[in-house]
């Protein structure tokens, strides 16, 4: 039975469906990624590119990684969502926004990357109260 995962940005303009299983599902907390996503961490779902069908206006970004490489980042052009990121390292494959997809159902984390650069506050403890949809209360 072959996977499919299907996707898309915060107001919808930009779609995506993925046929196939991820190479591998990371959580990175280097500096770039904790500034596109503004939170700690970002979590992807790397596939290869030919399996990947991407619908809608995107705008490009393009950096230099420590290690050389170009590394270029895919938003919708309308509403800024993250859809994917592709590194000239591994130039046939996609890496897609997990919080993109419409159902990750079977999708875990099975690598953290740059832990190194993990922030103090990325760590919650049980302590830390949780609510199951958004609270009706004033901190």
């Amino acid at each position: 039975m072959t996977t499919k995962y299907t996707g898309k940005c915060l107001c919808g303009d930009v779609t995506y469906t993925v046929v196939g299983s991820p190479v591998v599902v990371a959580q990175c907390h280097c500096e770039e990624c904790r500034r596109l996503s503004g939170t700690g961490h970002t979590i992807g779902a790397m596939f290869a590119s030919d399996a990947v069908r991407v619908s809608g206006k995107l705008s490009i970004f393009k950096y230099s990684s420590d290690k050389g490489s170009e590394v270029s980042k895919a938003f919708c052009a309308n509403c800024g969502s993250p859809i994917y990121g592709q590194n000239t390292r591994m130039p046939n494959h996609l890496t897609l926004s997990l919080g993109t997809m419409d159902d990750a159902s079977g999708l875990n984390v099975e690598v953290v990357i740059f832990e190194r650069d993990r922030p103090h506050w990325d760590r919650l403890g049980e302590e830390v109260a949780s609510f199951p949809t958004q609270p009706d209360w004033k901190p």
